[in-house]
């Protein structure tokens, strides 16, 4: 992959790619010879030299042990990582959420956090986390609140969601709290920030029910995957499991209600929860 010009103040992981580049060209290795060294491919060392991608810690230290730079590179890892608001397992995650050109999310249980309310967040998390602290409780609200600023503005991302038809009838925090949740949805789909459709009960099963899939695919990068449970995450970016996790979700885009369907059911979800 051909370097970019980077500067290496814009960013942490501008400054990192920039780094992990001066390094190797110190070595005189090739993006191909570091990468089998810790047995990557040289494109991947490219994608972190171009601050497209950020390296795990047990990458970093591997890095570190091939070009013999004494830590260096994983405490800098480490250093981005702390300075992230995000659980450990999903930082990595929504840098690159941050970075996309398109998302595609399925969510078989509840509403996808981009699109989500602050009351929906806040009895998420309660009901997730019962002993947590209020404090914890609203960081999680304002750092997810955060996550959704990337919809506004002329860079957003294309985002298409499949929520399951159980994510509209499972009264989160109560009927008041998923009137608006629908309602806040709607409003998005009517606006084109987002495409949503729902895959109703009757559609049966299909390949993606175990869990949440974020399908997030980039202009000059290839795509990658985020599977997500409740206190879990895993990102993927090798191109047979990718390539296996977007056949299913298109899989789930034919059987789901079209757009125009799928407001129809929301709106109708709301309705059953009129007072």
């Amino acid at each position: 992959m051909r370097p970019k010009d980077l500067n290496p103040w814009d960013s942490p992981r501008a400054f990192y790619g920039t780094e992990l580049r001066r390094k190797r060209e110190e070595a005189g290795l090739s993006q191909e010879e570091l990468g089998a060294l810790v047995f990557c491919s040289g494109a991947y060392i490219g994608l972190m030299e171009n601050a497209t991608r950020r390296p795990t810690k047990e990458m970093a230290k591997l890095l570190d042990a091939a070009l013999h730079t004494d830590g260096i590179l994983t405490r800098m890892c480490e250093a981005m990582e702390q300075a992230s608001q995000h659980a450990e397992y999903f930082r990595l995650a929504a840098e690159l959420e941050a970075m996309a050109s398109a998302i595609f999310h399925w969510t078989p249980m509840v509403v996808p956090g981009l699109l989500q309310t602050p009351a929906y967040t806040r009895a998420l998390t309660r009901a997730g986390r019962p002993f947590a602290s209020d404090e914890d409780v609203e960081h999680n609200v304002s750092t997810r609140r955060e996550r959704a600023k990337l919809l506004d503005g002329p860079t957003a991302p294309e985002l298409w969601c499949i929520l399951h038809e159980s994510a509209l009838r499972i009264p989160v925090g109560g009927a008041e709290v998923m009137r608006e949740q629908l309602a806040h949805i709607c409003k998005l789909a009517n606006s084109d920030a987002v495409v949503v459709q729902v895959l109703p009960f009757d559609a049966g099963p299909l390949p993606l029910m175990h869990a949440s899939v974020k399908v997030m695919a980039f202009t000059d990068a290839p795509p990658v995957v985020y599977l997500e449970a409740a206190h879990s995450g895993q990102l993927l970016d090798s191109p047979a499991l990718v390539a296996s996790y977007i056949k299913a979700y298109d899989l789930a885009r034919a059987v789901a209600l079209s757009p125009t369907a799928s407001l129809a059911m929301i709106r109708a979800a709301m309705e059953d929860l009129a007072p």
